[in-house]
């Protein structure tokens, strides 16, 4: 079953959104697969601390993309494949890379300037982020 224990909830998106990023990441990353079991949604909201139709927004929207698979009385499991978890991968790059594309812009870097910055830094191992 997907544990939600590493989802840290932030203010600069609506928290149904990020309980349906956090599920997408952990299905791209290959933590939970097809079959997988999730959380009751009452179980979820009460984790997390949040409105249960915060939690039901996100279902259903999964739901929608066919990401995850509900029945009644059952609890919901992810329906997505290897191929739909490859289409995450790459939706999750893409928005990711367009973030840093923006953040680099935001900066006030040319496009010249920030592929040299990435060049520079390409190779380097990542800095660990345990403060």
């Amino acid at each position: 079953m997907l544990q939600f224990d590493t989802l840290t909830l932030d203010s600069h998106s609506p928290i149904y959104l990020q309980i349906l990023r956090f599920i997408k990441q952990e299905i791209a990353s290959g933590t939970i697969c097809y079959g997988d079991e999730l959380p009751s949604r009452r179980v979820l909201s009460a984790l997390l601390g949040v409105n249960p139709n915060t939690v039901q927004k996100a279902f259903h929207l999964l739901e929608e993309e066919g990401i995850i698979e509900s029945r009644a009385g059952a609890k919901s499991v992810i329906a997505a494949d290897e191929a739909a978890a490859n289409r995450l991968r790459a939706e999750l790059r893409e928005v990711e890379a367009r973030s840093a594309i923006q953040l680099l812009r935001e900066s006030g870097l040319t496009k010249k300037e920030a592929l040299a910055l990435i060049e520079q830094f390409w190779d380097q191992p990542p800095e660990r982020s345990d403060g």
